[in-house]
């Protein structure tokens, strides 16, 4: 039976490509292939109306900001934090406030209290929206947070960026209390708190990302690497893989692989292009990335929206250069500290596969 063509589009590619594998008639997959680049369509449209609303208003400097609210409310239509809507909620707003304040705060802190810093807001986040990683919600505020680290704003612009925040609270907590009010009504988020035990691998998962972000944003701001944001996101992909693991080559591999294709790409068309059409490459990239399933094209394309406001500050060569240099950096570090921190944490407090399993039976 054929889907209807308006609930094909709240599917994500991965379902509507199953759905395309499984038909046997070209019409069908023919319908569902729309389905997909209609939906690409409709997101960038949406997210170029949505991201140019919110700057004019709340000023251009918070553009930022306004990319990590439309995140939030693509997500958040269908994934929730696991526990009340009403302690979600709160939390939410909770979320958005250390969004808003730690980056900012990190721009002008003092270097030995960076890494605190760090710690206590991205662990908070994690802590607060991924007690179940395996829905995504990790990659989405670890991107939030480590974007806002990398464009902090102060006086009268970072006023705007709160208001700003204010009214993504409101939008977000509507489209949150409409999909999810009647979902884990029983469950509390004190609840959760209570359930801590840094023995559970979500929670070892947690501790290893909180810390190995904090360090390399840390390391970042303190060597004064250009676009050190970039080696964050790298580092944070390479982390967020989950179940937990120390084995990160599969994904090591696949970043700078994605990064490097995507680099390229994106500077042969960038000189292909004539020069007034260059701005078409970032909703270009957005475009494609709606096609895609698989983790090595993701990486691949978003270099195309990274590498086109880089390259209005370094240049094509610069920008293109600094990408990979920071990309391989941040899966170095990252490969490096997941492999210390089993070996000195993990090793001891991650229960084995037979306790986990007499666990789950409780």
């Amino acid at each position: 039976m054929t889907i209807r063509f308006y609930d094909a589009l709240q599917l994500d590619p991965s379902v509507l490509k199953g759905e395309i594998r499984s038909c046997s008639k070209i019409k069908d997959k023919v319908y569902y292939w729309t389905a997909i680049a209609v939906r690409s369509i409709l997101i960038v449209s949406f997210a170029v109306l949505f991201i140019s609303l919110l700057s004019a208003i709340f000023r251009e400097g918070n553009t930022p900001l306004a990319v990590v609210l439309l995140c939030i409310l693509l997500g958040i239509r269908f994934v929730n934090f696991g526990y009340c809507i009403t302690d979600s909620l709160i939390t939410l707003a909770v979320a958005l406030s250390v969004l808003v304040a730690a980056p900012c705060a990190a721009a002008i802190c003092p270097a030995g209290f960076l890494i605190p810093l760090h710690f206590a807001a991205f662990f908070s986040l994690l802590y607060m929206t991924s007690q179940h990683p395996e829905m995504g919600n990790a990659g989405l505020y670890s991107f939030a947070y480590v974007y806002l680290t990398g464009n902090p704003v102060e006086g009268e612009s970072f006023t705007y960026r709160i208001l700003m925040a204010l009214a993504g609270y409101l939008v977000c907590g509507v489209i949150m209390f409409i999909k999810h009010r009647n979902k884990h009504k029983a469950v509390r988020f004190r609840k959760v708190i209570h359930n801590f035990d840094i023995s559970s691998s979500v929670h070892i998962w947690q501790l290893r990302m909180a810390l190995g972000v904090s360090l390399i944003l840390t390391a970042g701001q303190l060597f004064s690497i250009e676009r050190f944001m970039w080696m964050g996101f790298a580092c944070a992909s390479l982390l967020s893989e989950y179940p937990y693991s120390h084995n990160t080559t599969v994904r090591f591999r696949q970043r700078i692989e994605g990064v490097i294709a995507g680099s390229a790409a994106f500077a042969v068309i960038y000189m292909m292009l004539p020069k007034p059409f260059h701005f078409i490459l970032g909703s270009l990239g957005g475009l494609c990335l709606g096609f895609c399933t698989d983790y090595k094209y993701k990486t691949a394309l978003n270099c195309f929206g990274a590498l086109m406001l880089g390259t209005g500050v370094y240049g094509l060569q610069g920008a293109v250069l600094l990408r990979i240099a920071d990309t391989v950096l941040g899966v170095t570090f990252g490969t490096i500290f997941a492999s210390v921190f089993h070996r000195v944490i993990s090793i001891r407090f991650l229960p084995r596969p037979e306790e986990e399993i007499q666990m789950e039976n409780i």
